[in-house]
């Protein structure tokens, strides 16, 4: 079965490995035509503009996007053998007929499968009286005969009879809809399209909220209440929003009792809710929004729950009656804000608090009883670095509390605690197959100087054994930016590197929230550029300590994390061996001047609006697209979805075609475009997992590797 799965997705290459070399063949170059961009603050001249399109269609644009596609293929081909044998490698590490932990919920238990060679799940649930087994959906059969297909979001309904969920057969994150009776197995004929992935119920098991897109910028806009059984068209507006810096999404609260409006920009947040029995009653604002003031909230027995950064930049929680929302100066406190730690998370049960925080760089948790507070406690770790998250705890009235605890060695271990007693229960960790040993491995944490004197954090796996001598390869990844945090959790492809002798290096560059609310702050608008100096410190420390040699070093980052490699690229080229770009975020000005591009107006208080000319000034000086110069680069490996709709395919397409006009190397510059797929990739696991061989295959051909 793995040998069809592997001949599938690669297939099987007649020709010799040798049968062209970078030299033989010529990369495409992009055709230059003049196109100004304007702004408030200077013109700018972009000959690549025309590589835009829209509607997808152009046969000039899609014939030179498959020509970058055909050079891609022919200078891979030389390496084909190493691709399969890595593709064959990283699939078999995956447990092909794996399920997820149950949970339950009212009379059932629920849980997602995989069947062997199979690419997508089938979600289940089995009767608490009598075990029998309900397949909810089959995805690989809803999938069948589409390039990308996806389930982004799935809700029961209180009554457990129906399953709302949305689906994408494209990869642009516009979702569909649909309705599935479980008593029949037959989907109803309602569906809505152009929406976010958010749902939610009302209690009358017949009443749906869902999000309406903007169908040009792609903005969440309006809130809709669908009553089943009537036309799509007649879905009430309930709430429309009418500042284009927020986004927007629905949900229900933990105990089910109320349905919610989430609205957030980058600083500032706002909670709408609703007594979910009854639907045709207004939605109250839990507290007004207010320019650099965040909350989120939870319900239990009569009162909210709330995490908020007012006069606590990381956070503290408090808690108001259900009668008194609306005015923040009822809030009362309930846990202080500490300068040390960060509240990410929180899970409230009938007897218990529990707190997922932050702490030098890592994640913890902290149980605390109701009725004794000062008996709080955490839970402990054995590893210098690891991730403890909250798992699914769907029902509040018990004293078990789910979470996972995963580390650079420790495959996601799924746990549960009994709160009252202290009892601990492995229920599931991962398989991982193909002879994996964690006791072969070893995971640390150091930390770099930045440029400023800043210690950056810094998460590593290696073989045990490995010497500190300078010879060996590095593999560095990092993202630094939304205040999204890249813990050191186990992931099964890289050891594909690692086991051939590489380092591989998490840095927690300042953009994250790795070390608390400034860490994000620290890394954004004004201070973007700490992002890129902060990795290249990165890089200077580990190759001066010995990890890593000067001349192995190879970057990835995707997306925002893109842009990283991009401005690395420019500010640092001759320190890295090669760079990886996924999806990458190239053209900062253009895109951020253009409000029509999907998201732009929801960036802004991360990048900077260019329209002001300071924001205009500092995000130029950094932008990977314009700041390309004449000067060798570091190989580089280039993709995108044609589909994407957070980074839209023609800013790495116009940048790719600049690198090639101004880098003076002859290094491979290599631009992979799925044409079926968008921000994510392709959709199935087994499809995904190839293009991690693909990646690496790129990066041990360099290395001269074959094997």
């Amino acid at each position: 079965m793995q040998k069809t799965i592997i001949s599938l997705l690669l297939g099987v290459s007649c020709l010799s490995s040798s049968w062209l070399s970078a030299e033989d063949f010529i990369a495409p170059l992009a055709v230059q035509q003049p196109y100004t961009v304007t702004s408030p603050h200077g013109n700018r001249q972009d000959p690549y503009y025309w590589l835009r399109d829209d509607t997808r269609t152009s046969p000039t644009v899609l014939d030179y996007l498959q020509r970058e596609n055909d050079y891609f293929s022919q200078y891979s081909r030389s390496y084909d053998a190493l691709t399969d044998k890595l593709t064959a490698e990283i699939i078999g590490r995956i447990k092909q007929d794996d399920s997820s932990v149950p949970y339950n919920k009212g009379d059932y238990s629920y849980y997602s499968r995989y069947e062997a060679g199979k690419e997508y799940p089938i979600y289940a649930r089995k009767s608490l009286k009598d075990g029998k087994e309900q397949v909810m959906l089959d995805v690989n059969l809803l999938a069948a005969g589409k390039d990308f297909y996806q389930v982004a979001n799935m809700q029961v309904s209180p009554d457990q009879q129906l399953l709302a969920y949305m689906e994408d057969t494209n990869g642009r994150r516009q979702y569909t809809l649909k309705v599935r009776d479980l008593r029949t197995g037959q989907d109803l004929p309602d569906q809505l399209t152009g929406l976010s992935g958010s749902i939610a119920w009302a209690k009358d098991n017949k009443t749906l909220y869902v999000v309406k897109n903007d169908p040009t910028t792609l903005l969440s806009t309006q809130v809709l209440q669908h009553t089943l059984g009537n036309d799509a068209s007649s879905a009430k507006l309930v709430y429309e929003e009418q500042d284009n810096s927020f986004y927007m999404g629905v949900g229900n609260t933990g105990d089910n009792n109320y349905v919610v409006i989430y609205l957030s920009s980058t600083v500032s947040t706002e909670m709408r809710v609703q007594d979910a029995a009854k639907p045709d009653s207004a939605f109250n604002v839990l507290a007004p929004r207010q320019r650099d003031f965040q909350y989120s909230a939870g319900h239990i027995n009569g009162r909210w729950v709330i995490s908020t950064d007012w006069n606590a930049p990381n956070f503290r929680l408090m808690t108001v009656a259900v009668d008194q929302i609306g005015d923040r100066a009822k809030w009362q406190s309930l846990v202080a804000h500490d300068d040390k730690v960060f509240i990410e998370d929180f899970e409230l049960f009938n007897n218990f608090l529990a707190i997922n925080e932050r702490s030098d760089g890592l994640r913890r948790l902290k149980v605390m009883p109701w009725n004794a507070p000062d008996k709080a406690f955490y839970v402990a770790s054995d590893e210098p670095a690891y991730v403890t998250v909250f798992e699914k705890n769907a029902e509040p009235d018990t004293d078990w509390l789910r979470y996972s605890y995963t580390s650079l060695t420790t495959p996601e271990s799924v746990y549960q605690l009994n709160m009252k007693t202290g009892e601990k229960q492995l229920l599931k960790q991962t398989e991982i197959l193909g002879g994996f040993d964690k006791a072969a491995y070893q995971t640390d944490r150091v930390w770099a100087t930045a440029s400023d004197g800043v210690k950056v954090p810094v998460s590593l796996l290696y073989k045990k054994g490995f010497k500190r001598d300078g010879t060996a390869p590095l593999y560095q990844y990092a993202y630094g930016s939304y205040g999204s945090s890249m813990d050191p959790a186990f992931r099964s492809t890289v050891f594909s590197l690692v086991d051939r002798g590489f380092v591989y290096a998490i840095a927690h560059i300042r953009g994250g929230q790795e070390m608390g609310r400034q860490w994000y702050e620290d890394g954004k608008l004004l201070h973007k550029t700490n992002t890129f100096t902060d990795y290249i410190a990165v890089t200077d420390y580990l190759v001066e300590q010995g990890y890593a040699a000067k001349d192995k070093v190879f970057g990835m980052g995707g997306s925002a994390g893109g842009l990283l490699m991009g401005a690395v690229a420019n500010m640092a080229p001759q320190k890295y061996r090669a760079l990886v770009a996924h999806v990458p975020f190239v053209d900062v000005v253009t895109t951020m001047l253009d409000e029509s591009i999907p998201l732009t107006t929801n960036e802004f208080d991360e990048w900077g609006n260019p329209k002001q000319k300071v924001y205009y000034d500092y995000m130029l000086a950094y932008s990977p697209y314009d700041q390309v110069s004449k000067q060798a680069y570091p190989a580089m490996l280039v993709t995108t979805g044609l589909h994407d709709s957070q980074v839209q395919y023609f800013e790495p397409a116009k940048w790719v075609a600049k690198l090639r006009t101004h880098k003076t190397d002859s290094n491979p510059l290599l631009f992979k475009v799925n044409m079926e797929a968008g921000h994510g990739g392709k959709s199935g696991r087994f499809s995904r997992l190839a293009e991690y061989a693909q990646e690496y295959a790129f990066i041990l051909n360099l290395l001269g590797q074959k094997d």
